[in-house]
């Protein structure tokens, strides 16, 4: 147990001492920022005021401050589902890494079974990328409060931070099998450049999924970041859209919040359904469960004892 710990913490360790690949690891939500700041947030104002225009007379009686708010948490939610993407892979190229420098020869020797040397780089990966989201949603949320009432209890900053978490475990399981199959460093530096160009589309951060087609929704969907993401969104956006609606009096019988969450994807579409909560959150855990077998006993049989 001992040495599972000692290599967990060699891990992390080694991560962090590389400030460039704690740099590269934020970039995807570094340009999620900057894509806002430029043209995201007049986007996504501008499609909100639509959605108001079908409510003349409800949509009066929302302040511009609230409008502002929903942006505000939407582009954290984009942000932290870029990050939970981005964030893990890098943290797990410690393993690639080490098997370009023949590191993995010397790890290989040591007494650990090969179940516990890749589980604890799956650990490793989970420890460093739950650490640098949970600070990113930290500055947000501490950020976005000085502009305003969030509308957020204790409740729902535990559950974020509980999401940002599984998110960080379900990405980290999956990208674990996928590094497996890399043997050189500049094939997974290649890798995570087509990633971080596509994860901002896959997880809504640039375009709400909800304005795909049905195909393309259930293809976005059937990727943990995307339902992570629509989760978080729920957790952190709710409170104002129930006071969005309390203000209204229930002039428009909730149909203006309502057309809020269809455009801005509150549900995930899967094939012909969409998915709650709960349901987002089975599928979730099924996904992490069958991928750390699956890594495990990839790496088993790659690396027999001799």
């Amino acid at each position: 147990m001992r040495g599972i710990l000692g290599f967990i913490k060699r891990n992390v360790l080694l991560f962090f001492k590389d400030w460039q690949s704690i740099l590269f690891s934020l970039l995807t939500s570094i340009i999620v920022l900057v894509l806002y700041l430029l043209f995201l947030k007049g986007t996504f104002v501008s499609a909100i005021q639509s959605a108001m225009e079908q409510y003349p007379g409800p949509a009066s009686m929302v302040p511009q401050k609230d409008i502002d708010m929903f942006a505000n948490l939407f582009l954290l939610s984009g942000i932290l589902g870029s990050a939970m993407i981005s964030v893990p892979f890098s943290c797990i190229t410690v393993l690639v890494k080490d098997r370009a420098n023949k590191v993995d020869y010397d790890i290989l020797a040591t007494p650990m079974k090969r179940e516990q040397i890749i589980f604890a780089y799956f650990v490793s990966a989970v420890l460093t990328s739950i650490l640098l989201n949970s600070i990113i949603l930290a500055v947000g949320l501490i950020g976005i409060s000085m502009q305003g009432n969030m509308y957020l209890n204790i409740s729902q900053v535990v559950k974020a931070f509980s999401v940002v978490a599984l998110g960080s475990i379900s990405a980290s399981a999956i990208f674990m099998i996928i590094v497996l199959f890399f043997k050189t460093v500049s094939a997974c530096e290649a890798f995570f450049g087509i990633l971080s160009a596509a994860s901002g589309f896959v997880i809504g951060a640039y375009i709400p999924i909800s304005q795909f087609s049905d195909g393309v929704q259930t293809v976005c969907n059937l990727f943990p970041a995307s339902q992570i993401t629509i989760m978080l969104r729920n957790i952190l956006l709710n409170g104002l859209l129930e006071h969005i609606n309390t203000s209204l009096q229930g002039v428009d019988q909730g149909m203006f919040v309502l057309s809020l969450k269809e455009y801005f994807t509150f549900q995930a579409k899967l094939f012909h359904g969409y998915l709650d909560m709960n349901k987002m959150l089975e599928y979730i855990l099924g996904v992490i469960l069958f991928c750390i077998v699956a890594q495990i006993m990839i790496y088993s049989v790659s690396y027999k004892k001799n």
